[in-house]
């Protein structure tokens, strides 16, 4: 049995912390909501004894990609009503991805001796798995209808890789941009701007005030180079400790969402987020509330992610997830009120889907609208650090041309 150091809230939204045993992190979980409503964090505990010989080195890391071909392969073979044993032993030698290969390997013997499917994955997978896919293999399989579970998962993980490459591309290449210009700023006022104020010291020229300028900036970025990368570093130090404690993470993630420009990518991203998992889980059979404490989990930003588990206790309560979202007010008001709009009209899973395209294209969307807005700002400054060094040394040079 493994340990599990966890923080939950309590239906007066009280915040509690403990240590639960489980056979996994999902069984921990589990025995953990039985007192609590809502799961905020929940990590295992490394005993001291074990030494470093004897435990894995290092966390399995998740290929998305290959996690994505792998539903669909699963949802095509059990379509064509092959036995969920022998499927995952097909699909063992056409699994390119060593972790994902290795863990067929486990759960086939285990599928074999008579254990369910969900339950084989998150025995050997739940350190690497989401709980998203655990979850909905799960519903998949009480269901009967573990075909249409992978099936849902295929479409769900495909639209993610497909959205959030774009996103990741769009923002990479400004990014790119900024830092090779600084680079090439900082190399040329501590290397080569030098150079120029020997041979204006040599003439003992009266410099223009735009150079004397320029000279005076070389000069502390030469002589303080070691201190502004030692004050930088202990900066980023410092707000990665205090982003590991609980109010540190939570604020700096409200944080992101008040930010020019990524601030509205982070909550439409969020929104989307919400959207997708919701229609996936609901529509592979999880009750509301149990969709609600997965989809949480599965948010990228943190204050999000707090504030949609926070929805299960209103939930508890008997409100419905539309009105418990409204009071929320952490996702925007529309996905909200067509939330709320589909669960009256009965069709809630329809009407998550549709909004979640919806905000599918405003991401896309804003993610282009902030690099249109990104680059010209990131060009003008570049040229205007360029142009300054290279006015200030022409300035210089025809003062020497007049002596």
């Amino acid at each position: 049995m493994a340990r599990f150091k966890y923080t939950a809230l309590a239906k007066d939204g009280e915040r509690v912390s403990g240590i639960m045993e489980g056979s996994s992190e999902q069984d921990a979980a589990s025995r953990i909501k039985q007192e609590y409503d809502v799961i905020v964090k929940i990590t295992e505990v490394k005993e001291k004894g074990d030494g470093i010989l004897n435990r894995e080195v290092g966390r399995p890391k998740l290929n998305q990609r290959a996690l994505t071909v792998l539903c669909g392969q699963f949802a095509v073979i059990l379509k064509a009503d092959v036995p969920v044993d022998h499927a995952v032993r097909l699909l063992i030698q056409k699994t390119p991805d060593r972790s994902l290969s290795r863990l067929l390997e486990q759960t086939a013997a285990d599928v074999e001796s008579g254990k369910s499917l969900a339950d084989a994955f998150e025995e050997h997978g739940s350190r690497f798995l989401p709980l998203t896919f655990l979850e909905t293999v799960r519903a998949g399989e009480e269901s009967g209808n573990l075909a249409g579970a992978f099936a849902g998962l295929h479409e769900h993980y495909e639209k993610q890789d497909k959205l959030y490459g774009r996103v990741r591309g769009a923002m990479t290449y400004p990014l790119l941009v900024l830092a090779l210009a600084v680079v090439t700023l900082v190399v040329l006022m501590v290397r080569i701007v030098p150079t120029f104020t020997t041979l204006f010291e040599t003439y003992g020229a009266t410099l223009p005030l735009v150079t004397q300028a320029l000279v005076a900036v070389s000069e502390f970025l030469r002589t303080y180079t070691w201190i502004i990368l030692v004050v930088g570093a202990s900066l980023f130090a410092l707000v990665k400790l205090y982003e590991i404690t609980e109010s540190g993470r939570v604020r700096l993630a409200k944080l992101c969402l008040h930010l020019p420009l990524w601030g509205k990518i982070q909550l439409l991203n969020g929104a989307s987020q919400f959207a997708g998992t919701m229609t996936t889980l609901l529509n592979a059979g999880l009750p509301v509330n149990r969709a609600v404490s997965v989809t949480a989990q599965a948010m990228d930003n943190y204050y999000l992610r707090m504030e949609t588990g926070k929805l299960s206790v209103k939930l508890e309560e008997g409100q419905t997830l539309g009105e418990s979202m409204r009071q929320q007010r952490a996702l925007p008001s529309m996905l909200a009120d067509t939330t709320a709009a589909g669960e009256a009209a009965g069709r809630i899973e329809a009407a998550l889907r549709d909004v979640g395209q919806y905000y599918d294209g405003q991401l896309e969307t804003a993610v282009r609208t902030a690099r249109a807005q990104l680059e010209p700002a990131l060009l003008l400054l570049i040229s205007l650090a360029a142009g300054f060094i290279v006015v200030a040394i022409y300035m210089a040079m025809f003062t020497l041309y007049t002596l």
